[in-house]
């Protein structure tokens, strides 16, 4: 299948490259007419000029992408495993989901520390935090689409003596795969959310650990300039997402946001 850009879709991207422009733009202004003090908001140029000051850009954005997508990863295979094992064995899941579900309702902001303890600080660490967060729409939304497949249709498959694996690939798996990206959307702010935590907790490298940094020397035009890294970061995994959406997912069963 291929990607094709109809004309209502890009006049809806324009119109969201417009908004964000629009934004900046206000930015400056108020900026510029309002005369706020720097170090409380940094231009729009000073923003972006931070970028060529002596700071570790690129190794702090690639650190906190690395936990973001890692975490994120993480989030899919285990939330979606989890769900097939549940629509396999019922059992399994009356027992196993409200513990879940009980032990995602913990804080990760106190948890972080004894996960420190546990593993150690580090990118490893703040993977597993973005990944506890995240796994849970994930889980949540494939199981009901794995349950709202026609059980009909399985029983017919199962007379023709299909196996269980056989099942979920041509029946189970397209079925489900609108309530999945449903939930891979969501988990994708939660992902970010949880590599931050991470960093903020406990870290020597990453975005939010360069944030705390340059905050002792109120260097706001750098802190926003993290911000706006660590916000682009999430966005390309969005629209990784998006892509691989409509890649596979027929146009009628998409659940659209943009």
């Amino acid at each position: 299948m291929r990607l094709r850009i109809t004309g209502d879709a890009a006049l809806r991207w324009t119109a969201i490259v417009g908004v964000h422009a629009a934004v900046v733009f206000l930015w400056y202004l108020a900026v510029e007419y309002w005369e706020i003090p720097k170090f409380i908001l940094a231009s729009p140029q000073a923003t972006f000029m931070s970028l060529f000051d002596d700071y570790p850009w690129f190794d702090n954005t690639l650190v906190t992408a690395m936990e973001i997508f890692g975490g994120y990863f993480l989030a899919v295979v285990v939330g979606v495993g989890l769900a097939l094992m549940f629509s396999w064995f019922r059992t399994v899941e009356t027992l196993m989901m409200p513990l879940v579900i009980s032990l995602n309702m913990v804080p990760k902001v106190a948890l972080g520390p004894l996960i420190i303890v546990w593993i150690d600080y580090g990118l490893q660490t703040n993977i597993i935090i973005a990944f506890s967060i995240s796994f849970l729409p994930i889980l949540i939304t494939t199981a009901r689409g794995l349950r709202e497949v026609e059980p009909d249709l399985i029983d017919l498959v199962k007379t023709l003596r299909a196996t269980r694996w056989q099942v979920f690939i041509k029946i189970q798996l397209p079925g489900s795969l609108p309530y999945i990206f449903s939930g891979m959307k969501v988990a994708v702010v939660l992902a970010v959310a949880g590599a931050i935590v991470g960093e903020i907790i406990a870290s020597e490298e990453g975005l939010a650990y360069l944030i705390g940094q340059v905050q002792v020397t109120l260097d706001t035009a750098a802190m926003m300039m993290a911000v706006i890294l660590i916000t682009l970061v999430g966005v390309a995994l969005y629209l990784i997402v998006l892509i691989l959406e409509r890649v596979f997912v027929v146009r009628d069963a998409r659940v659209e946001t943009v």
